[in-house]
This record gives structure tokens, sequence and C-alpha cells, in this order.
């Protein structure tokens, strides 16, 4: 099988031929048809310090169980995050973070509404939203924010508001039903809002912050980091709270479940449209890590073995 990899830090990305894996314990062999590529896997190979595997969302067709494994079996189309080389034919997925794609739908989409989407509806649900308030989204036209407008809009959002890296997102996000549309260097980001799902952290943290209302709920859930000035939560009575999908996979799969079918029925009700800025073959990795890293998509960035 093919398999992408890089050797040092910031890459280059390269295909070589490897071995299809084995599934062990708990595991899933899964022949990939559509990988999605995601903001922390772009990130491990600018920033990590030794090269790792790249994983991330797949979608595809179970080929082999292994031992343990309960609720698949050969042949079941399943969606869900590989830990270990997920940018090749084949992948091992944990049966833990695996989640069946409905017959009628397409690899691409199921790549790009449940893992991005579960993400978006967490950090959501995290913010423990009341109809009418204001919502803010940052990074709002990628994978994940594109489709937290849209949920944020069906939680009875009162306003939504996302903040993009450039002017030339703005008709995109505002069709995805945004109010308004502002971008990370403005002076101003408009009237304060009630919750915040920041997908972007480092500097942009603080402005977040600051753009909520007092008693104010910020979420947090990129793999940027940043750092929260103390001072700046009690003066306003604010809270900021992390978010990570992998730990509801673990430790509440009875929760992930939930949310997967709230997706699978707000994508079928056409309350939620998740979109493919690219769709790019196993060999063009690197140009697909391209779009991203020059904040270009507009949406989810797919690779097609």
């Amino acid at each position: 099988m093919r398999r992408v990899r890089y050797e040092s830090r910031g890459g280059p990305l390269f295909t070589e031929e490897a071995s299809v894996p084995e599934p062990g314990p708990g595991e899933l062999l899964v022949r990939a048809e559509a990988i999605g590529v995601t903001l922390p896997v772009v990130r491990k190979v600018t920033e990590a310090a030794e090269p790792v595997p790249l994983g991330g969302e797949i979608a595809g067709e179970v080929t082999a169980v292994g031992e343990g494994v309960t609720r698949f079996g050969a042949g079941d189309r399943v969606t869900g995050f590989c830990f270990g080389h997920g940018y090749a034919d084949f992948a091992l997925l944990h049966e833990t973070m695996a989640s069946p794609v409905p017959a009628d739908a397409d690899a691409v989409t199921a790549v790009t509404l449940v893992r991005s989407g579960l993400v978006a509806l967490g950090a959501l649900e995290a913010a423990r939203p009341e109809p009418g308030e204001a919502a803010l989204v940052t990074a709002a036209a990628s994978g994940v924010g594109h489709l937290a407008v849209q949920l944020a809009r069906t939680r009875g959002a009162g306003r939504v508001v996302g903040a993009v890296s450039g002017p030339a997102k703005a008709d995109f996000v505002r069709g995805l039903g945004a109010d308004h549309v502002v971008t990370y260097g403005d002076d101003t980001w408009g009237a304060p809002v009630d919750y915040a799902l920041d997908a972007v952290g480092g500097e942009l943290l603080t402005r977040a912050l600051a753009a909520l209302a007092p008693e104010g709920r910020l979420v947090a859930y990129s793999s940027g980091g940043g750092t929260v000035q103390a001072y700046d939560l009690l003066v306003g009575a604010k809270s900021v709270i992390g978010f990570q999908m992998a730990r509801i996979a673990r430790g509440k799969p009875e929760l992930y479940e939930r949310w997967r079918e709230e997706l699978w029925r707000l994508f079928a009700a056409g309350e939620v449209r998740p979109v493919v800025h690219g769709e790019f073959a196993l060999q063009d990795a690197a140009k697909a890590h391209g779009e991203i890293e020059a904040r270009a998509n507009l949406g989810k960035v797919v690779l097609i073995p």
C-alpha cells in the first residue's frame, strides 16, 4: 500500500510503499476512501521536534477486525479518527473512535461532516448556549469552523459572528448563516458576545476573550495553545473551558454516539451543510497541506487515495 510520510521537521512529505497493517485488539483495518486534512496534523509536520505518523480523519470500508471488536465487521463503512498512519491506502482505526456511515452517504461527506462536526458540536455544547445568545466562531471558514457557524444557528443563536483571516472569506462565512464577519486584524470585533468557540489559539485567544460580554464563556479547542491572564477573567467574571474530542470518544462513548446521530439528523434535514474546499490525490498531500498553511481553504480539505 501507499503511505505518506516525512523524515524531518517541516517535511517534505513523500509517498512510500509500506505493508498493510494488521489490526490489533479492538482495532479495525479500514480501506480508506477519503482522508480529512486538519490543522493539528499540518502543525505537527511544521512544529513537532521529531517526525510523527500523519494520523487524522478517515472514512472507508472495514476489511478486517482485531480481537474483541463487536460493533463492526468486514464490509461495514465507517469514519473516525486514526492516531497512527492515516495518510495511507489502509489505516487502523480503534473501535471506540469509529462511527458507522449511512448507506446513502459518500465517504467525502462522512469525513467532512462527522469528525469536524463532532468537534464543532462538542465545543458548542461545552459553551452551554442559551437561545438568543450571541456567538463568536474563530477560523469560521475552516473544516470545523464552517460547521460550528451552522450549528450555533441550530442551537438558537440570536447573532453569529465569524472571525476569519482575511476579507476574501467573508462572503463564504455569511453564506453559512453568520450575521457579521470580522478579520483577525480588525480594530474591533463589534458588540460583545455571550460565548466564543476558538480554534486558533495563540495571540488570538486574548482577542476572543476580550470579545466576550461579562460572564461570557470561551471554549478553547485549538492545538495552537495560548495564554490567558487571570485578571482578564476576574474583571468580567468570564470563564475559559478547554475541549478535546478524544476525551469524549474514549470516556463517554454514549455521548459521542448521540452527537454523531444528531449530526446525521441535521444533515438529512438540511440544517447543516458540510462544504469541501478541495479534493487532492494522496500523493498530493503536500499541496493539501499548503492550502491550510496559506489559510486559503473554505471548508474541508480532503485527500482521496
